[in-house]
């Protein structure tokens, strides 16, 4: 008996601080991928689930931005990011809402002219600009490939999710579902509560510096006993010895504010209290290092 739902994977990419991350955790309805204003914000492919028990499964694969890589870190993302168009169901490509089609989107484009599958162009954050420049993006981009559908939509806002959503499921495939019902991620605790604190760092800090922190997990343990009570030690990796000094702060005040604002954070998640404590150390130039880069967690076998 042939599947009455759909399912399938569903890639979003774009340049970065497009509002791919706002987009993904708006359309799953919980914070998932960190979002910050400063590119280069998401470093993995992370995997999300939407499930509707009527129609079926969306798997969602929120990608590094694609953009002109810088150091061997940079060049892991972009290859992320475009190898996940060779894997998936449907392509979700997020524009801002201009008229003017830079060389990091040609660069998109000619991307998406090998894909086989469906293209949705998303221009976000209508909000930001008046009607008219919206129908001129639109137009501007219609010219510029065929998409199959084109949607204008406001991430941060919450406009025209629906529709976002009701589109992917016309283009996917019939088929079973690929996870349960409940699963709303792949990411391990571990990682989500590293990528949290290095989502504080990032909202805290100067615009150098944030690029090259890293952040790892030493230990997350469930305190026996009857009160919920998580011990977690991480330690934030930087460059620099300078960037240390600024992450730490004045008497300890910077680590303080992540480590608190992270604290509030990964409490809501894990749905307990937690006891965070933060270390900093320095780790010259690890962007370009392979087997640092490895350390952190980005795996190039993987990609």
């Amino acid at each position: 008996m042939e599947s009455s739902l759909k399912s399938g994977f569903v890639t979003i990419i774009g340049r970065p601080n497009v509002g791919k991350s706002t987009l993904m955790n708006h359309l799953i309805g919980q914070k998932i991928a960190i979002t910050s204003k400063k590119p280069q914000t998401t470093r993995n492919r992370i995997q999300t689930v939407y499930t509707d028990m009527e129609r079926g499964q969306i798997v969602f694969l929120d990608t590094p931005g694609i953009h002109q890589a810088k150091n061997k870190l940079g060049e892991y993302m972009v290859n992320v990011a475009e190898s996940t168009l060779k894997d998936v169901d449907v392509i979700l490509w997020l524009v801002e809402p201009t008229t003017y089609i830079g060389a990091g989107e040609q660069h998109i484009i000619k991307q998406l002219e090998k894909a086989k599958v469906p293209v949705i162009l998303i221009i976000n954050k209508v909000d930001t600009v008046e009607k008219e420049k919206i129908l001129e993006a639109i137009d501007t981009y219609r010219k510029a490939f065929e998409f199959d559908e084109i949607i204008p939509a406001s991430a941060l806002r919450g406009h025209n999710m629906d529709d976002v959503i009701d589109t992917i499921f016309k283009y996917l495939p019939y088929g079973p579902m690929f996870y349960d019902e409940d699963t709303v991620t792949d990411q391990p605790e571990r990682q989500i509560v590293a990528e949290i604190i290095r989502e504080k760092s990032l909202h805290a800090l100067d615009e150098e510096i944030p690029h090259g922190i890293a952040v790892t997990i030493e230990r997350m343990k469930d305190r026996k006993g009857r009160q919920k009570i998580t011990d977690i030690e991480a330690t934030i990796i930087c460059e620099r010895e300078s960037h240390k000094g600024i992450i730490i702060g004045k008497g300890g005040n910077m680590l303080k504010k992540i480590g608190s604002n992270a604290r509030y954070e990964i409490e809501k998640m894990l749905d307990r209290q937690v006891n965070l404590k933060l270390w900093v150390k320095v780790k010259k130039d690890w962007r370009d290092s392979d087997s640092l880069i490895k350390n952190f967690g980005y795996r190039k076998d993987e990609v």
